[in-house]
């Protein structure tokens, strides 16, 4: 009798969850803690409703919910199911109420500690991380049940029965938060590729509008700038001259620009090499040592040597530069920046780091949106075709920053896999990873 209530309420507890992506995941409601809260205690007080009854004690699965809603909605829609708990447990009354109070308040005090650091986690980890905290509770209610019966004073009179129920209790319970778990992470990994599948559309389509944009503009652009080298070579004793230096230099930088906007649209890798990362990094830093001199900032490397990639030097060399240049003019008179090279036998990794300005939440966020900036005269293109060229090696970058301590900015490439032709690449080895989920939960 006992494994069919609790089976039942492994039914209960993934009832909010079928809810959620059935009616709720793409509305405004969804992503409220108070409606997490709010389903996740109506899921709470149906286990305890039809608990099972037996030994002095209620037997239920109501602490899932509880560990779930803190873990996957945050602490304020477990406070909201705590105090749903709380409330029907009240209700029901009975001679363990005392205990009911101390379990449910020490069953939610360990998920209240670890919701943040939880999300620090990648998804496996996450999935064990609640399994192991779905267990806590199951060892409250033991520790509950033991003191229980000290105090009541009433004997055992089938202590193999007793055990037999704690088994099952412990079981059922940690199938029931972990199937839970796994059903929110898919949730999550779902939600991700659906944003990753509308962003891909947007920058495709902004793409294809820039590289004609820009070829039609560059052309007129070539002539214009040819006839004025050739009025300047003309002009060197007239007063127009220096109005002419002025012209071609803006024609220069229009002509940047206009590149940048081909390289977001389409990187080209027109000769893919072999490249020793140290080497090709340190002609990157002394290329920005005068920049970063000019801004009072110190650049140090620490690169490991022997650390091979094949690629288009042009291209890596342009997104590297574009994040450590990013980073120098962002850090103020006397600040730092560090750029370290090192690998794992899978991953490159290139982390630029420095004590900058840093970035709020906010605008940590929109990195990596089109024409987004934090820079008083910039257009935003340079970090996003540093974003396109390591998509397009088929890396990861991610952004770190905290306001007034700095950013840091950590690439990662996979060493074994090789391009071929322009723009195209090959896998050799297939290397599975996890992906990252960053801030994003399930039903926020």
């Amino acid at each position: 009798m006992l494994a069919e209530k609790l089976l039942l309420h492994v039914f209960v507890i993934l009832a909010p969850i079928l809810v959620y992506t059935s009616f709720f995941e793409n509305r405004r409601i969804g992503q409220s803690p108070y409606f997490i809260g709010m389903m996740y205690g109506v899921s709470a007080v149906l286990c305890l409703t039809v608990s099972y009854y037996s030994y002095g004690l209620y037997w239920d699965l109501r602490y899932v919910p509880l560990v779930l809603s803190v873990l996957y909605g945050g602490p304020v829609a477990g406070a909201i199911t705590f105090i749903s708990i709380i409330g029907a447990r009240t209700f029901m009354s009975g001679d363990a109420l005392l205990f009911g109070y101390i379990s449910a308040t020490l069953a939610a005090s360990v998920p209240f500690l670890f919701v943040k650091r939880f999300w620090r986690y990648q998804a496996r980890k996450r999935i064990i991380t609640a399994i192991w905290l779905g267990i806590w509770p199951s060892f409250i209610m033991f520790s509950i049940l033991i003191s229980w019966l000290i105090f009541s004073r009433n004997p055992v009179n089938d202590l193999q029965e007793l055990m037999l129920y704690v088994l099952l209790f412990g079981v059922i319970q940690i199938v029931g938060i972990g199937f839970a778990s796994m059903l929110h992470e898919a949730v999550i990994e779902r939600r991700m590729m659906r944003k990753e599948m509308q962003r891909a559309e947007k920058l495709n389509t902004l793409g294809e509008l820039a590289a004609s944009i820009a070829h039609e503009v560059r052309n007129p652009l070539t002539v214009v700038k040819g006839f004025l080298q050739l009025m300047k070579s003309q002009e060197k004793k007239n007063d127009n001259y220096q109005y002419l230096s002025l012209v071609l230099s803006e024609l220069a930088r229009a002509e940047a620009i206009i590149n940048d906007y081909l390289n977001f649209a389409k990187p080209q890798f027109e000769k893919i090499e072999r490249l020793e990362l140290s080497s090709t990094m340190s002609d990157v830093i002394a290329l920005l040592q005068p920049l970063a001199m000019k801004q009072g900032v110190e650049l140090d490397s620490q690169l490991e040597e022997e650390v091979y990639l094949h690629t288009d030097r042009n291209q890596f060399k342009q997104a590297l530069v574009n994040i450590i240049k990013n980073a120098i003019e962002a850090t103020a008179l006397g600040g730092r920046i560090n750029v370290i090279l090192s690998s794992d036998g899978q991953d490159v990794k290139i982390t630029v780091k420095d004590n900058g300005k840093g970035m709020t939440k906010e605008q940590l966020s929109r990195i990596g949106t089109l024409f987004y900036t934090t820079k008083d005269k910039g257009t935003g293109l340079g970090t996003m075709v540093s974003l396109r060229i390591i998509e397009a090696m088929e890396g990861k970058i991610t952004y770190k920053s905290e306001l007034g301590k700095g950013t840091e900015v950590r690439v990662a490439l996979p060493m074994n896999r090789q391009f071929q032709g322009k723009g195209n690449m090959h896998l050799q080895k297939n290397i599975n990873k996890e992906q990252g989920t960053g801030e994003l939960k399930s039903f926020k």
